[in-house]
């Protein structure tokens, strides 16, 4: 287990908003990610709620705008954000903004540059839960998980990979079907190669369609979101949950864009969502 330094931390809501890095072997560089612990009782464990972020995002981004700590600290929640990508001297890059640093797409490269460093998948399915359990007061037996676009991608995957390990999974503005998007195109085959078939373990979609389930789904979508009908596509993943049985709620918001100022309308809806899942109310 690598030793954790604290960044900074504040009182926020009664609990602690903490920032935090640690040498990850699973990407071989250091890698920040941020922690919101509410106010709790000596001893007690809390459920965890996982934020993946979009392209571009760092952990900042959610714990500067996200909106979520009135909410966490009202059902008393964690929540962990991580950052989107390997970062540093020496990590590939390139010079878009949708590849490379910033842009890992919560994937294990396999292909050159990438595969050195950007191994994301490892990093927040393993390292880093195995990390955030020793070290903060948490039950690893009540884990949600929820993301934004490139994160609603990892969020849903991730989710459709550990059925029996999260409670509860959500997402803002989802990449449902990267395979069938050029932002996902761009990405699975710069960092797994061009087999397509390789790609259906990547996409939430594909995934479904080849027996992958999940209890039920919360998505909140944006009708004003640009990136809408060319990248986003949540009417592939509507279609693929009625195909088999899963019970999406989807909720398409009037007005309502890609930014922060969508995330932060619905993240309390998100949190509460969540919670219900995690303390078994639903």
């Amino acid at each position: 287990m690598t030793t954790m330094t604290t960044v900074s931390e504040a009182k926020a809501f009664g609990g602690t908003q903490g920032v935090y890095r640690h040498a990850s072997t699973a990407t071989g560089t250091d890698m920040t990610f941020a922690v919101f612990v509410p106010a709790h009782e000596a001893g007690e464990r809390l459920p965890v709620l996982w934020y993946l972020s979009g392209l571009t995002c760092t952990h900042a981004n959610v714990m500067d705008k996200g909106g979520y700590a009135r909410a966490c600290a009202e059902h008393r929640i964690m929540l962990v954000a991580p950052d989107t990508s390997p970062r540093g001297e020496g990590v590939a890059d390139d010079p878009a903004w949708d590849m490379g640093q910033g842009a890992g797409f919560y994937v294990d490269a396999t292909e050159a540059p990438w595969a050195p460093h950007f191994r994301m998948r490892t990093y927040i399915e393993d390292e880093l839960p195995a990390l955030v359990a020793a070290e903060f007061p948490v039950d690893m037996g009540a884990q949600a998980i929820t993301g934004h676009s490139m994160g609603g991608h990892g969020a849903l995957t991730i989710a459709l990979r550990h059925p029996d390990r999260f409670r509860s999974c959500t997402a803002f503005a989802p990449i449902v079907a990267p395979s069938q998007v050029p932002w996902g195109e761009k990405a699975l085959g710069g960092y797994l190669g061009q087999d397509r078939a390789a790609w259906r373990a990547h996409d939430a979609v594909a995934m479904i369609e080849d027996g992958a389930r999940f209890p039920d789904l919360l998505v909140d979508q944006g009708e004003a979101d640009n990136f809408l009908a060319e990248q986003l596509r949540p009417d592939l993943l509507a279609t693929a949950c009625a195909d088999a049985g899963i019970d999406l709620t989807l909720r398409m918001q009037p007005g309502y864009d890609h930014s922060y100022h969508f995330i932060s309308t619905f993240m309390a809806d998100h949190v509460a969502w969540a919670a219900g899942r995690l303390r078994n109310t639903v």
